[in-house]
């Protein structure tokens, strides 16, 4: 049997109870396209090789946390009505 609870509050939760709200949460970088001009980068590939070789060594979850990361929680309806009021806390 699956037990639901609210993730802000802990107040137990019926499967199909009606005071029972999901949230999406979604962070993405803002990232805007990069425009280069034909003079602003001496060695592309070279550049290129140099981002390659930071990815390579960086950590998969930090890479994930700066350009996208998903949530979902189960809220009742006294923290969705406080997360409606102040989303950000």
């Amino acid at each position: 049997m699956i037990r639901h609870e609210c993730d802000k509050c802990g107040a137990r939760l019926g499967a199909s109870d009606i005071g029972r709200f999901v949230v999406k949460w979604e962070i993405y970088a803002a990232a805007s396209p990069v425009e280069l001009e034909p003079d602003s980068v001496a060695d592309p590939a070279r550049e290129l090789g140099h981002v390659i070789e930071a990815l390579e060594k960086a950590d998969p979850d930090e890479v994930e946390d700066r350009t996208y990361r998903a949530f979902r929680f189960d809220v009742c309806d006294e923290c969705r009505r406080k997360l409606l009021a102040k989303p950000l806390g």
